[in-house]
């Protein structure tokens, strides 16, 4: 894979809309003065949102200094298309395509050693990615009593990736840390103390949420979620950042709604006109066909609540508007595909500020207020 710094970065359309009537959502360099440089992404519906292309995007253009990932573990995974290629990630931050932002993975995060070496050899980022000592360890026996769990893998519909009764030994104070790792000491550290001396230099850090909200243990659809919170507010607590520095929260929303596993799923379409609308999607981690339902407003509404979103991501746009595949200009979107945005805005009660046209990164509209 080339590095961000060996080829022509894309030149990069950051359309204005005239139309749209500016809202309390501070620029970068404001944020820098008073202190509130910790941006936050989260998914709007139950996962498989597009939050890793995003994440990836915003990397690439506004420059964090650090990427911090929160959430439960490597039971979730975001896919990131990058100079042509596909990068399937459960632990690694989806910042690593900047080479200049040291990637985090925060103390509320539970570690498979296996997953997170072969994806740090796979993506060549070893020397800037940091474990942090107070990270819960997935062993082998996590892993064998999720996948043998009939409640877990056949009612609830886990991934197998251990993470449900690693963070039940968690919770119950008998799980090992990865501070007793071997294979781990040539990551580990003190990554709370790390970002917020990048906070005292005003450096902008990214917080990586994983999930979404409706697979949150307390506001999602119980008993069909994961094993804790996962809003803003718990992706925060994960990295060790408190509410003073967060100065955005943008919700990724795909313009349908899927899920992986059991649970309810309002609008729910069967298989047939899932292929005929071409949403037919498999889960990163498990492979598992996703099941689809057409964009949810009430879900989304409540979401950017739930999560106190300052602005919303529209991902696979090209999905439901062909005609918008590719568009890097929000100009040249089609007039229905405009007219969605524009819709969502509305419900929501949100600017949309970045909206996915394609797979790659940079296959997205920025809409600049």
């Amino acid at each position: 894979m080339r590095g961000l710094h060996e080829h022509d970065e894309p030149t990069l359309n950051l359309s204005v809309r005239s139309d749209v009537t500016p809202r309390n959502v501070l620029n970068i360099s404001i944020r820098r003065v008073v202190g509130l440089t910790v941006t936050v992404f989260v998914g709007g519906f139950f996962g498989d949102e597009g939050k890793g292309k995003i994440i990836a995007y915003y990397s690439l253009v506004e420059k964090p200094r650090i990427a911090a990932r929160g959430g439960v573990g490597p039971n979730a995974g975001h896919t990131v298309v990058f100079n042509g290629q596909a990068h399937r990630l459960r632990l690694v931050p989806s910042a690593f395509v900047n080479k200049d932002t040291r990637l985090v993975i925060g103390p509320g995060v539970l570690v498979d050693e296996a997953v997170l070496t072969k994806e740090v050899g796979e993506l060549g980022v070893d020397g800037r990615i940091h474990v942090d000592n107070n990270c819960g360890l997935i062993e082998q026996r996590h892993i064998e009593k999720d996948r043998g769990s009939s409640h877990l893998k056949q009612e609830i519909g886990t991934t197998g990736s251990g993470s449900g009764p690693a963070m039940e030994e968690r919770v119950s104070r008998t799980l090992r840390l990865c501070s007793s790792s071997e294979n781990l000491k040539p990551y580990l550290a003190d990554t709370v103390a790390m970002i917020h001396e990048e906070l005292q230099r005003g450096g902008l850090v990214v917080a990586e949420g994983t999930q979404g909200t409706f697979l949150s243990l307390y506001h999602g659809t119980y008993p069909y979620v994961t094993s804790k919170d996962v809003t803003a507010s718990s992706i925060c607590a994960d990295i060790g950042v408190g509410p003073k520095h967060v100065g955005e929260v943008i919700v990724v929303f795909k313009s349908y709604v899927t899920r992986v596993g059991n649970g309810p799923l309002r609008g729910e379409l069967d298989p047939a006109e899932l292929e005929r609308r071409g949403w037919v999607e498999r889960g990163t981690v498990t492979g598992r066909l996703r099941r689809a339902a057409p964009f949810d407003f009430e879900l989304a509404k409540r979401a950017v609540k739930l999560n106190g979103a300052t602005a919303c991501a529209i991902t696979k746009i090209d999905a439901v508007y062909p005609d918008a595949k590719g568009v890097r200009e929000y100009s040249k979107l089609p007039a229905d595909a405009k007219k969605f945005i524009e819709e969502v805005e509305v419900e929501v009660g949100v600017p949309v500020k970045y909206v996915g046209t394609g797979e790659e990164v940079f296959d997205t509209v920025t809409l600049e207020r």
